[in-house]
């Protein structure tokens, strides 16, 4: 077996993910809240690898990428729009998918719907502690929201934002636009502790542009380089298949 060309063939699909995880966080830079992926990278038993044994007894290690979502604050920076809601803290806020079923989401550029109601810019509705959380679409006094989630209008109360935490948010799964669910039973939401919402402003992405596009060079050359190896390793194999063949 030639193990330069799997481990060559295993960094360039390992590269080939990274590529794919920064093409996601630039997708995701300009979307407030957005959690950016991570990639790491560790060499694993060739025996791992379906089809691809040691020699002799030898282990021959490949490498291969993992991913995991990195819920580092991003910065805050005013809007000064009523309805921008920045979350300091690790909490998110619980909204309601048109499927019925729940997500999570650190997007507060939100909005109020035809009916009133406060919902994400994607048109999800905005929970609170007795669900959507409902305002007078008639009514043009000004909204005010406190640190702890309570919605006013015109000074009376209309409702309270639900933000929950996870104790493991690692387990949260990304479905796209800012929002995660909670599809292991192991990362459960509970009422938020220690966040606070801070009302027009937005937070940022927890990624840089100008990171990735870097990080986008160093991936394609690595590719390129493993490729290159690949290329020269069929070359060898074919001047022996050929020499071998042809013993005169």
């Amino acid at each position: 077996m030639n193990v330069s060309l799997y481990q060559a063939a295993a960094a360039m699909n390992a590269n080939s993910r990274w590529q794919e995880v920064i093409a996601q966080n630039l997708a995701g830079s300009s979307i407030p809240g957005s959690r950016k992926l991570d990639i790491s990278f560790a060499g694993v038993p060739a025996s791992s690898f379906p089809g691809v044994p040691g020699i002799n007894g030898s282990t021959y290690v490949m490498p291969s990428s993992t991913t995991s979502i990195n819920f580092q604050q991003g910065s805050l920076r005013p809007t000064g729009l009523p309805t921008d809601l920045a979350i300091e803290g690790p909490g998110f806020f619980e909204v309601q998918l048109p499927n019925g079923s729940h997500a999570f989401s650190r997007d507060g550029e939100l909005q109020l719907n035809a009916q009133g109601q406060l919902v994400t810019k994607q048109g999800y509705l905005v929970l609170g502690d007795s669900g959507p959380v409902q305002l007078d679409p008639a009514n043009s006094s000004p909204i005010s929201i406190s640190g702890t989630g309570e919605v006013s209008q015109g000074g009376g109360l209309k409702g309270r934002i639900r933000l929950v935490e996870f104790s493991q948010p690692n387990q949260l799964k990304p479905i796209g636009g800012g929002c995660f669910l909670a599809a292991n039973p192991k990362s459960l939401p509970t009422p938020a502790q220690s966040s606070q919402l801070r009302q027009g402003f937005l937070e940022g992405a927890n990624t840089s542009p100008t990171t990735e596009m870097a990080s986008l060079i160093t991936a394609m050359r690595m590719f390129e380089a493993n490729q290159k190896v690949m290329q020269t390793q069929d070359d060898r194999m074919g001047r022996v298949i050929t020499d071998l063949g042809n013993p005169s």
